[in-house]
């Protein structure tokens, strides 16, 4: 009998990786479930996607309990099949023209001081997206001049200066996650490159120094103590600013096999590593997601900034 899997079909005869049941530190929380469906109906009225969904997140219930959620552009399928990832794979639909403007309109629904944009791969277009990104940040400012923007985009890989565009729509955080390792990429991230993602970084921090760029690892796949460090140490060459530190939760027995469950102790010990580094803020933690708890991030990483300058010696 074929093994056939209807949400995933990229993952139909992929060896199964049992998943190991999870540790009593790992739970979702629900804070005020009126307003989770609140949120969720906006999402709804306005057609919109959210990673918080389409990635199976376990903050969603917290999250939207807030009125925070993560916007996803560009449809619901994506290019690539990361090992990881629990977003469908696949040939994609147009682009919605009108989706800036929904988006635009969610945040003003919802009222947010700060919205999170990503999207998935998008290796079909001729730019990755890139002018795509541009358009929903400039309709989402237009509208919501007081909300400040976080991108976390794709790494564009052989789009060449496409991703200039993203960042002339001027976000305030330009995100781009490195997600694991560089022995890792070729069974976690077989169709992205680990030095084409920090080079992404760099010229984000190159083209606008005033912009704050982060990026985000996960643990529990397979990776070394060391080898995290030095996963640290190429990022704050590339003058990353923030970086986030999360535990691997394996989407179903076809994804990437979890090697191992990280105490919050030893997310604790990661989060002392990273300070010793200069990131200006590290969230490390098992449930740290790029865009959990962002809002409350962006506000912190101002003043970081605020208070480095004021430390500096005059001259």
């Amino acid at each position: 009998m074929i093994n056939r899997d209807k949400r995933h079909p990229e993952k139909v005869n992929k060896p199964i990786n049992p998943i190991k049941k999870k540790p009593n530190w790992i739970r979702s929380k629900i804070v005020n479930s009126k307003v989770f469906f609140e949120t969720k109906k906006v999402v709804n009225q306005n057609n919109l996607i959210t990673v918080c969904q389409e990635a199976n997140c376990p903050n969603i219930t917290e999250c939207w309990s807030k009125k925070h959620a993560t916007f996803m552009i560009m449809g619901d399928t994506c290019t690539r099949a990361c090992a990881f990832c629990d977003v469908k794979t696949g040939k994609p639909i147009h682009l919605d023209i009108y989706e800036p403007i929904k988006i635009s309109n969610a945040v003003k629904k919802l009222n947010l001081n700060h919205v999170v944009i990503t999207s998935v791969d998008r290796d079909d277009l001729e730019d990755g997206g890139s002018n795509h990104f541009y358009q929903v940040i400039t309709q989402v400012r237009k509208k919501n001049p007081n909300t400040s923007i976080e991108v976390l985009t794709p790494d564009f890989l052989r789009k060449g200066e496409a991703y200039k565009k993203v960042l002339e729509g001027n976000p305030d955080v330009f995100n781009h996650n490195i997600e694991t390792i560089p022995r890792l990429y070729v069974t976690v991230r077989p169709g992205a490159r680990y030095f084409a993602s920090l080079e992404l970084l760099k010229n984000a921090k190159k083209m606008n120094k005033n912009i704050f760029t982060k990026s985000g690892l996960m643990v529990g796949l397979g990776e070394t103590k060391d080898e995290i460090i030095q996963v640290m140490d190429d990022l704050r060459s590339a003058e990353v600013d923030f970086i986030t530190i999360g535990q691997y939760l394996q989407p179903s027995n076809k994804h990437h096999p979890l090697k191992k469950y990280y105490h919050p102790d030893e997310f604790k010990e990661l989060e002392t590593i990273a300070k010793t580094k200069g990131f200006l803020l590290i969230s490390s933690s098992p449930l740290t997601r790029s865009s959990y708890h962002a809002d409350d991030d962006f506000r912190k990483l101002q003043k970081a900034r605020l208070d480095r300058v004021e430390c500096r010696p005059h001259r």
